[in-house]
């Protein structure tokens, strides 16, 4: 198969991606010149994608704005003038399909594509549809999603289809990897150890919870991997640089090798970002979320409500987080058995371990 695959600015678009190009090649299915990755080039994509070694091209968008509506109308030639360079890309590539994952670059490639008679899919990977997915719902084959909540919110039922996030599956392939916590980072590996992370730049608010709750933590008989982020790692560093916080607890900006450490973990504590549900749900963690409230539609709250209404999760809005709920939460799950092994056996309910395959399988069907 020749395929397109599109979609930019967040990790959440561009992950689910690259796990499929990844099991593409595993399965034989298409080889490094028959697929190509079309983003923006200021968003995220433009460096994952090419130091993956996946085949990249550039189409300038932007968004729409809800307080400068007049500045719409140049948004609007932007778009018109990004299809013609997405009909003049698929022209030269000739896919035999096309893929979109969100973000308005995919808007115009994966429009154009279907009014072209282009076999087309997206995936929806959070539980509030974004808007180019929905703009593109009516134009698309089939509509992939993974939570119940994204189907309710398009019209054509009959596009639908359940696929989970690829990056589970990815994840799981990842995780047989071994992680010595204590030669890597002298924590004892019989200890129950909690992962506290917000993203690879790092989440303030986590941050600063974890500043705070610090002297309480370390007298837990828990461990705990605080992976601060990049962004904030010297500035925490300094801060802590003449407080004795104990052995307990490790301080790191960022963990490489995330999907080889979850299964060693009781719980994670982290924002509610897709690809991070998709990691975590996949292996069965149990997670505490402190949703970003800095994101399009509130989406990471739905995302994590999701979780917590099927009993996978617990949540705590950034905005009522303090030094008592943070820490009971954490308690709750790594004291009390049978809880965690509740929680545990609902997120595991929530991954789909063969989350790629299932889209490659919608694929297949819609290229014949």
């Amino acid at each position: 198969m020749r395929i397109i695959f599109t979609g930019g600015g967040t990790g959440g678009h561009i992950y689910p991606i690259m796990a499929i190009i990844e099991r593409l090649k595993e399965r034989n299915l298409a080889t490094t010149d028959e697929i190509l990755f079309v983003g923006t080039k200021n968003g995220l994509e433009a460096k994952i994608v090419p130091g993956a070694g996946v085949n990249f091209k550039t189409i300038e968008m932007r968004g729409f704005s809800r307080k400068h509506i007049m500045s719409n109308f140049a948004t609007i030639k932007l778009f018109l003038k990004a299809t013609k360079k997405a009909q003049k890309i698929i022209n030269e590539f000739k896919p035999d399909i096309v893929m979109g994952t969100g973000g308005y670059v995919s808007g115009a490639v994966v429009y154009e594509a279907a009014k072209m008679k282009i076999p087309t899919l997206i995936h929806e990977s959070n539980s509030v549809v974004g808007v180019a997915n929905k703009f593109l719902g009516h134009y698309v084959n089939k509509i992939c999603y993974t939570f119940d909540d994204a189907a309710k919110q398009f019209s054509e039922k009959k596009k639908l289809v359940k696929t989970g996030n690829p990056r589970s599956q990815q994840v799981l392939n990842l995780s047989s990897t071994k992680v010595d916590m204590q030669s890597k980072w002298n924590l004892n590996p019989i200890i129950p150890t909690v992962l506290v992370f917000g993203g690879s730049r790092g989440a303030l608010a986590i941050n600063r919870i974890m500043l705070k709750s610090l002297t309480r933590l370390q007298k837990k008989p828990y461990q705990i991997i605080w992976v601060t982020g990049t962004y904030y790692f010297k500035e925490i560093q300094e801060k802590l640089a003449n407080i004795d916080y104990g052995k307990s607890i490790k301080i790191l900006p960022y963990v490489k090798d995330m999907p080889a450490l979850l299964p060693k973990m009781i719980c994670v504590v982290s924002r509610s970002g897709a690809t991070s549900i998709a990691e975590f749900t996949a292996l069965g963690v149990p997670a505490i979320l402190i949703p970003s409230p800095n994101v399009t539609h509130n989406h990471q709250m739905k995302n994590a409500l999701d979780l917590e209404k099927a009993g996978a999760a617990t949540v705590i809005a950034e905005s009522d987080l303090n030094i008592n709920n943070f820490i009971s939460s954490i308690d709750h799950i790594v004291l009390d058995r049978k809880y965690y092994t509740e929680m545990s056996k609902a997120s595991k309910k929530l991954g789909v371990p063969d989350a790629s395959d299932e889209v490659i399988k919608v694929m297949q069907d819609i290229s014949k």
